[in-house]
């Protein structure tokens, strides 16, 4: 699978194989194997934030994925070996290339004014909610940084049942 092909099939459905906001943390890791933790100084709070390379995971007490990011902004993206052939694609997709995919698709998309100022614009997928957030370099065509859906709320049983203790 391409580099555009895993951004529209992300745009369209939302979801990248077993990664999907909502989806059960075991689920993810059986398929796609263990991610690393992104440690904050010393907090091993939750959510937790994991990662497949340029793919961020941020994980609820729960155990769902809460909110997916996958940057794009390197030379080069690491992605999980199961979701593009492949554990690298090329980074830096430009405006233009990732809207061509888009269109080809077909996945409807619109600009997204909330995040679009100065030296960045987006767009939306309308489809599924998915934000690409595309940097604009001084004289040079956009290229893109960042894409993930909105975050996935929920009442946390696992909040519910267990009160939040300092450090957990």
């Amino acid at each position: 699978m391409e580099p555009l092909d895993v951004l529209t099939e992300l745009a369209r459905s939302g979801r990248l194989g077993p990664v999907a906001n909502g989806a059960a943390w075991d689920t993810v890791t059986a398929m796609l194997g263990e991610p690393w933790e992104v440690t904050i100084g010393n907090r091993r709070s939750w959510p937790r934030l994991f990662a497949y390379g340029d793919l961020e995971l941020s994980v609820c007490r729960c155990r769902r994925i809460v909110l997916i990011c996958l940057q794009t902004w390197r030379d080069v993206i690491e992605l999980p070996a199961g979701l593009a052939g492949g554990d690298t694609a090329p980074g830096k997709p430009t405006y233009a290339d990732v809207i061509d995919a888009l269109d080809r698709a077909p996945c409807a998309w619109e600009p997204y004014e909330p995040l679009t100022f100065s030296d960045q614009c987006s767009i939306l997928a309308t489809s599924s909610g998915v934000v690409f957030v595309f940097e604009i370099p001084d004289g040079e065509e956009p290229v893109l940084n960042v894409v993930g859906p909105p975050p996935h709320r929920h009442d946390c049983p696992a909040t519910a049942a267990t009160p939040a203790t300092p450090g957990a």
